[in-house]
């Protein structure tokens, strides 16, 4: 079977390594052991905000960010997805805002979270995977400023890498371990037989090295308890025992990988979406070649995605209800979102791949529950982005003066004092760029000829589950949005 005849087999599902962003290899040695360990920085507010900037006092409310990774806006139970099992997040929303429209700036994992941490726009940038920058200011350094005591409890490894440092400026930080290929334990790898985990269809060396890996960190489980967002909503708990009477407001930010790959939760949770597994523990993840993926593969994909789902659903909902009995919940903001989602078969594609960046990958789910009872149920509908989470944080905290970033309040839009806070927003993802509206959705290449699966647009209002590319039909529409891209991207596009 010669490579054309390969894409268009009706058995396969064909994809790109191209999107395996966050499950690039570590910049670690293979021998189980980080080259560098995360740098002490203690409250680095006094060295990184000058004299010159002033924040105001705040006004007392606390609040928990709570950042998942790889969560699909539509895999919310509130949301129209009625198969899915999401009932605390859905509780959440009801007594929240929901932002029914925002995207991400920058992909995958690590450039999603500068975004988020600094309110400044990474989009010119055509490498996005890269440390804080010495002169960046990040939201936990603003509000140690003001006088905040802040923690960060923390699962998603990448923040970890050698000279990362996204913990710089909380007063303290918690690295719950051996998330997917974490080199944190270091054997016995005969110990593990990758057969027994995935099926053979889908095993060659570089997944078995991986899911290896990944077996040996797990090998202690013994309960619910053990799972790595269970480990981290645990510690989120105990922090905030241990926090909740200091002098002055708090911000915990919890940060979970799941339900990013390996697809792994407790069998209880996989049985509500299929009763039996062709193995006992099947592990899906990177490492895997997408040509290999069969069609009948991905019904099974799916629930083992949902699984992981409903079990972080599961695990905030404890983290929540402890928040109730610590008194936290009437002077505390709660705010659960994403960095991106993820392909479970659109078009083809498995996992997230920036050659279709469609909105299953781009949108991102936005609750954020206000204690005061008058925002209850409400959803917007305007366009946000993970630009303005850092702007609207600060203004619901109540802390004003610091002015060095390139979102928007988004309460704006909540207090009705605006009706649009932007008309379009922009996301990149490696090569790929595109620009949403409420109307339509572009994307394209900026960077290379490969043009992936686009240049395409999609008509939102009668295509919403984006299947249809219109680009021929609408070639003015075409030429203002690659427009808003050469602006955004700082490139000239034919």
């Amino acid at each position: 079977m010669d490579s054309q005849d390969r894409m268009v087999s009706r058995r396969k599902f064909v994809g790109s390594l191209a999107g395996l962003g966050a499950g690039a290899a570590l910049a670690c040695n293979s021998g189980g052991r980080q080259e560098q360990a995360p740098e002490f920085t203690g409250p680095l507010t006094g060295e990184k905000l000058s004299g010159e900037i002033e924040v105001s006092k705040p006004n007392g409310l606390n609040l928990i960010v709570i950042i998942s990774d790889t969560f699909r806006w539509d895999y919310l139970h509130f949301n129209g997805n009625r198969r899915i099992q999401t009932p605390h997040l859905d509780a959440l929303a009801e007594e929240g805002v929901y932002f029914a429209n925002c995207y991400a700036d920058g992909l995958p994992t690590i450039p999603a979270r500068r975004v988020i941490h600094t309110g400044r726009s990474i989009l010119p940038e055509r490498e996005k995977w890269h440390p804080l920058a010495e002169g960046d200011v990040t939201f936990a350094e603003v509000l140690a400023k003001a006088g905040f005591t802040s923690g960060f409890v923390v699962d998603t490894y990448h923040h970890f890498k050698p000279g990362m440092n996204f913990h710089r400026g909380f007063n303290s930080w918690t690295w719950v371990r051996g998330q997917e290929s974490d080199p944190y334990v270091s054997g016995p790898h005969g110990s593990v037989n990758p057969a027994d985990y995935t099926p053979e269809h889908l095993l060659n060396d570089n997944f078995g090295k991986r899911i290896t890996q990944y077996v040996l960190n797990t090998g202690g489980r013994k309960s619910q308890d053990d799972y790595f967002c269970a480990r981290s909503t645990l510690e989120a708990a105990r922090w905030l025992e241990e926090n909740k009477d200091n002098d002055g407001p708090f911000m915990l930010f919890i940060d979970m990988f799941d339900p990013h790959e390996p697809w792994d939760a407790p069998p209880e949770f996989q049985k509500i979406y299929r009763r039996e597994y062709p193995l006992e523990r099947y592990i899906f993840g990177y490492g895997v070649d997408h040509q290999d993926v069969l069609e009948e593969d991905i019904p099974l994909l799916i629930d083992l995605y949902s699984a992981e789902v409903t079990f972080m659903d599961y695990c905030i909902g404890r983290l929540i209800e402890r928040v109730k009995r610590l008194g936290l919940w009437e002077n505390t903001v709660i705010a659960f979102s994403t960095d991106h989602g993820t392909h479970l078969g659109e078009q083809g594609c498995i996992q997230k791949q920036p050659k279709l960046l469609n909105s299953c990958v781009a949108r991102v789910p936005l609750i954020i529950r206000h204690p005061d009872p008058a925002f209850k149920g409400k959803r917007i509908d305007g366009l946000t982005s993970h630009l303005d989470f850092m702007p609207t944080f600060l203004n619901l905290l109540g802390v004003e003066g610091y002015t060095g970033m390139d979102g928007l309040n988004m309460w704006d839009l909540v207090a009705g004092l605006k009706t649009e806070l932007r008309p379009q927003a922009v996301t990149g993802f490696k090569d790929f760029g595109s620009v949403h509206s409420l109307k339509w959705h572009y994307f394209r290449n900026i960077w290379e000829e490969d043009p992936g699966l686009g240049p395409a647009l999609y008509d939102l209002e009668k295509d919403p589950g984006e299947q249809q590319n219109v680009a021929a039909d609408h070639p003015q529409v075409v030429g203002e949005m690659k427009s808003i891209l050469e602006r955004e991207f700082k490139v000239s596009l034919a």
